[in-house]
């Protein structure tokens, strides 16, 4: 994952635990560090002349090609470990974080979607027939996009979203729930294993037990199921991207090809727009309208 990086983007700051909000007060937090470092090795003197007495006598005593080769293995070693570790830092999600998840992450990278700006194509059998955001199209996003690394998991490593937003999106999805009992409910991810998710009780579209979304507790993004419309509006209005698994290809992937990444809200008039986008989500997944309540705060 690190080759694809640039520079060292590191944020470490509170973040709610996966637990329901409770009536006495917020959650307790925890420590998160997201953090993603390119492959830098850095030699001093002493190292230097170690380095060189170890080539120059390697290639007297053995022959070049077995120096070459253990010159290699070594770059390998020193590779793998830096990647491991970057997968580790971007926290729990879907993948189990050991060394067996990051093997089965590289192996699904290999048949990973290349461009997450570019929709799926139309497909005329689908149902709904349409997306539900070309009623109201959604407004630009203002920036850049945040930069986006991982595959399970997936996660924003810059332009994290705010707090107040993190915590007033939970009470949304929660107060929804206790609202509309008969229709969905609240309870932990089905695709992330983590963080707060919503879902259908009846679903119409197929998806991990119905889920409609969640949202993540390190970098408060989210993901979720949408009509392949509203996919293709998220994106080029800038709210979001397809998710790496959604290429296709002949192998069968862990999540469904119209599962996106939406991002983080950083302020209060953004989170309305994510609102939005996850009312498209539970209409896909549902094949019903659904309307959060943003003024629900208890």
């Amino acid at each position: 994952m690190s080759q694809t990086l640039t520079r060292t983007d590191k944020l470490t700051h509170t973040s709610p635990l996966n637990g329901y909000l409770t009536h006495a007060g917020e959650p307790p937090s925890i420590t998160v560090n997201i953090k993603q470092d390119p492959l830098t090795v850095t030699l001093d003197g002493a190292a230097i002349f170690v380095s060189a007495v170890f080539l120059i006598t390697g290639i007297y005593v053995l022959q070049p090609p077995v120096v070459a080769l253990l010159v290699g293995f070594t770059t390998i070693v020193v590779f793998i470990h830096n990647d491991y570790q970057n997968y580790l830092n971007l926290g729990p999600g879907g993948t189990p974080a050991t060394f067996a998840g990051y093997i089965r992450i590289n192996w699904l990278k290999l048949w990973a979607c290349r461009d997450p700006f570019n929709p799926l194509p139309a497909d005329p059998d689908v149902q709904p027939a349409a997306g539900i955001l070309r009623k109201k199209p959604l407004p630009y996003r203002c920036g850049l996009r945040p930069k986006v690394v991982g595959i399970a998991p997936q996660r924003q490593v810059n332009q994290f979203g705010s707090l107040e937003c993190y915590l007033a999106l939970r009470r949304i999805l929660e107060n929804h729930g206790r609202k509309f009992p008969e229709e969905v409910g609240v309870g932990t991810s089905c695709f992330e294993k983590h963080g707060l998710g919503l879902f259908s009780r009846y679903p119409f579209n197929k998806t991990c037990q119905g889920e409609i979304c969640h949202v993540h507790n390190s970098d408060y993004s989210m993901h979720m199921n949408l009509h392949p419309d509203d996919v293709k509006e998220v994106i080029e209005k800038g709210w979001g991207e397809r998710h790496p698994l959604t290429s296709q290809c002949l192998l069968k992937m862990p999540v469904p090809k119209m599962f996106t990444m939406v991002y983080a809200p950083r302020s209060m008039d953004e989170l309305q727009v994510v609102c939005q986008i996850i009312e498209a989500a539970g209409y896909w997944v549902s094949g019903k309208e659904m309307k959060l309540d943003m003024t629900a705060d208890n």
